[in-house]
């Protein structure tokens, strides 16, 4: 089980549609860590434009309309994500492998 947050006002950036995370790590298991570790620095953040994102994770791609690229456990893994900066929201859209995320448009997840 991913680590789920209380409604604890310290926490900045609300993650939504949790259930692809969930579904994901039940079929990658080696994940789980990287994955956590990512939620709970996503959790702490508090961006409010791509500058300060980009600050936080440097190897995360902007593709287009919002949506962003990150990378998991040594690029084996991907999650595209929407950002809605003013909003304090990550959309999660996809969770997969790099070889499922070239077979996918970014752009339009």
């Amino acid at each position: 089980m991913l680590i789920i947050a209380s409604k604890n006002k310290e926490l900045k950036m609300e993650i939504t549609q949790r259930y692809i995370l969930d579904e994901f790590v039940k079929k990658h298991t080696n994940a789980f860590k990287p994955l956590n570790k990512w939620i709970e620095r996503i959790q702490k953040a508090h961006w409010t434009n791509h500058n300060e994102l980009k600050a936080d994770f440097p190897d995360a791609d902007y593709v287009t309309n919002s949506r962003y690229v990150f990378n998991l456990k040594g690029n084996n893994y991907r999650l595209i994500v929407v950002v809605i900066f003013f909003a304090g929201e990550l959309n999660i859209r996809f969770a997969g492998t790099h070889s499922e995320y070239d077979k996918i448009q970014a752009k339009t997840i």
